[in-house]
């Protein structure tokens, strides 16, 4: 299935909006593309590695990651071959919030008219 340009911004809004509807914690775009990151693609997840990923610093990816050990959707774990390096792990929490979310997307998705092309 394609979808246009404008559709999918409809949809984009829709999740945006009912993301900030629900009493959950607002995310920034960078927050939660190192959150989706360490979710949908296999582990084992590093700072560097992250940071290689998304093409940013390894600071900004420590900054996102202070906010989300914070929310606790993420935790960090010393990385028992190397020491200096730390390893991002999963959470429960973190599993939840991102299934809800995907649900939201899911959501926005049927609501828009997907039979008009732009």
């Amino acid at each position: 299935m394609e979808i246009s340009p404008n559709q999918a911004l409809e949809m984009w809004c829709e999740t945006f909006a009912e993301g900030v509807r629900r009493d959950a914690p607002d995310l920034t775009a960078r927050q939660m593309a190192v959150l989706l990151l360490v979710y949908m693609t296999e582990a084992p997840h590093t700072v560097r590695g992250i940071a290689d990923n998304l093409n940013i610093s390894k600071p900004a990816v420590t900054r996102a990651l202070d906010k989300l050990c914070k929310l606790e959707f993420v935790r960090r774990k010393e990385d028992d071959f190397d020491r200096r390096s730390v390893l991002v792990q999963r959470t429960v929490k973190g599993s939840i919030f991102l299934r809800e979310y995907g649900e939201i997307i899911a959501k926005a998705g049927l609501s828009v008219d997907l039979g008009q092309g732009d």
